[in-house]
């Protein structure tokens, strides 16, 4: 479970990071906190991060569940996938956000197996 372990570990770096580009622009957009609106750039950064936090809450327990009953390798094969989907997103949403299809796409995904395969697999085991 180390290696999936890791890559949870990285997917909250990748989250703590999103969140430091987001304080960089509130920053040089003087936005002041508790403001979350107010300038467009700031406001990408911003939902890119708390869309982050909503793909955690998801991604963090079903790779467990998944790497606990199914396949380690499998778990963490799809955990750098989600990872990559977030930079994925990341880039296309600052850019422009209707085409953050692709990223989400790439979250969603692994998202979906790992909670599905990992429930399944833990069903099994009840059988």
């Amino acid at each position: 479970m180390e290696l999936v372990y890791l890559v949870m570990g990285c997917a909250l770096l990748q989250f703590f990071a999103f969140g430091m580009l987001a304080g960089v622009q509130r920053m040089k957009t003087g936005i002041e906190a508790p403001a979350i609106s107010g300038n467009d750039m700031f406001e990408r950064y911003f939902r890119v991060h708390y869309n982050t936090m909503e793909q955690l809450v998801i991604f963090v327990p079903s790779i467990y569940l998944y790497g606990t009953y199914i396949s380690v390798n499998w778990a963490a094969g799809l955990g750098v996938v989600f990872i990559i989907g977030r930079f994925v997103y990341l880039a296309m949403y600052i850019a422009n956000p209707k085409k953050r299809g692709i990223g989400f796409g790439l979250t969603m995904l692994p998202n979906t197996i790992l909670l599905l395969g990992g429930m399944g697999g833990a069903a099994a085991r009840l059988l």
